[in-house]
């Protein structure tokens, strides 16, 4: 079977060329060929934690299969320019706080505000062993976009990073992660809490809380977070 290979921005320069026709083997996945491509190019191995990958223009997990004439990009962050640094992703990974805040820094600005949601080990009275988190990826980074350009139009704010878990996450994980910088602290900790609180509200991420005794999905938790006040789910940073 043969699949294209396109590169762009930093992976272009990296691998040194556009794109290419490579040979998989039937049931071969995006992660291995992403393996091939790395022992090929090791330069290209401390990129991957920031690459997305997309198999026929639509965002993939890593263990997508590969098929007959299928065209897969690698995709570096996004980046808003001097005007700004935007970044949104849905992620099976663990996702690293201070990764976030980096994509969002710049001199110019006199605040990072940084929000962390985790896995807390009780709720609605109940023991949590471990969350799942389902979602419908390409939708939602695509509500996540919005959610930025929402807090763009608010604040005039164009240095916004959010990155969301899903599968199975254990107690202490962090499930979301919202940087946001800003020339003045208020305007960081108004577009952060706003951005959270739109998550809840628009994009299509749903969470099954796992007990010792069952599990249950998790429908919009707006309203029971606002009355039970869950400051533990809470870590600002400035």
């Amino acid at each position: 079977m043969q699949v294209t290979v396109r590169y762009f921005a930093i992976v272009r320069e990296t691998i040194g060329r556009s794109e290419e026709t490579v040979s998989v083997s039937p049931g071969e996945t995006t992660t291995d060929l992403l393996a091939r491509l790395t022992a090929a190019t090791p330069s290209l191995t401390p990129l991957l934690r920031s690459i997305m990958v997309m198999v026929n223009q639509e965002y993939v997990r890593a263990d997508h299969p590969l098929h007959d004439g299928d065209e897969l990009a690698l995709i570096p962050p996004v980046s808003g320019g001097e005007n700004g640094s935007r970044y949104f992703r849905v992620q099976a990974e663990v996702i690293d706080a201070r990764e976030v805040e980096g994509r969002v820094a710049s001199p110019g600005m006199g605040a990072i505000v940084t929000f962390t949601g985790t896995v807390r080990d009780q709720a609605r009275g109940r023991t949590v062993a471990s969350l799942e988190y389902e979602a419908y990826a390409p939708a939602a980074e695509k509500m996540l976009r919005q959610i930025g350009d929402e807090i763009s139009a608010n604040w005039a704010i164009d240095r916004v990073a959010i990155v969301h878990r899903v599968g199975v996450l254990t107690v202490g994980e962090a499930s979301v992660v919202i940087a946001v910088a800003a020339p003045h602290r208020a305007d960081a900790f108004a577009a952060c809490h706003y951005a959270i609180d739109r998550i809840k509200q628009i994009v299509p991420i749903w969470k099954k809380e796992l007990y010792a005794d069952g599990a249950a999905w998790i429908g919009s938790e707006s309203e029971y977070q606002r009355d039970a006040d869950k400051v533990s789910d809470l870590i600002f940073r400035s």
